[in-house]
């Protein structure tokens, strides 16, 4: 059985995930630091469904 996320995946467009990508690279130049920007979809079911 598979295990429905909590956090489903956000669906971006190409140009949306390269801004996410571009402002991740923005980031880490600025912090110094490896980091990984991650784009859910909100649902307020997710918030409340606890398992």
């Amino acid at each position: 059985m598979e295990k429905q996320s909590k956090f489903p995946v956000a669906n971006l467009s190409e140009t949306q995930l390269a801004t996410l990508q571009q402002m991740e690279s923005k980031l880490r130049e600025e912090i110094g630091e490896e980091i990984v920007l991650i784009a859910y979809e909100h649902n307020e079911h997710n918030e409340h469904n606890e398992h």
